[in-house]
């Protein structure tokens, strides 16, 4: 499973400006860590952060759970920031 499309998509059915949307992973020091970083725009932030942060929590948990499904076990660090 594709863990940057995953990402993307559920980002992008949350926010209103979909197209300002980028989703990219990055190399870590780490052998078995995944850092993908999201980027929104400015006004779609609480959409994706949510109250307390509940929506980032969530969509941390489900790429998880989507990357333990996998042979190599990854963790999943997910970085959400604006343009």
């Amino acid at each position: 499973m594709d863990l940057v499309k995953l990402t993307e998509n559920l980002v992008k059915s949350v926010v209103i400006n979909d197209d300002s949307v980028s989703v990219k992973e990055f190399p870590t020091e780490e052998e078995n860590v995944i850092l993908i970083q999201v980027m929104v725009a400015e006004e779609d932030m609480g959409r994706v952060v949510g109250k307390d942060g509940n929506a980032a929590k969530a969509l941390r948990t489900l790429v998880q759970t989507a990357a333990s499904l996998e042979e190599d076990n990854k963790f999943v660090k997910i970085d959400i920031d604006k343009f």
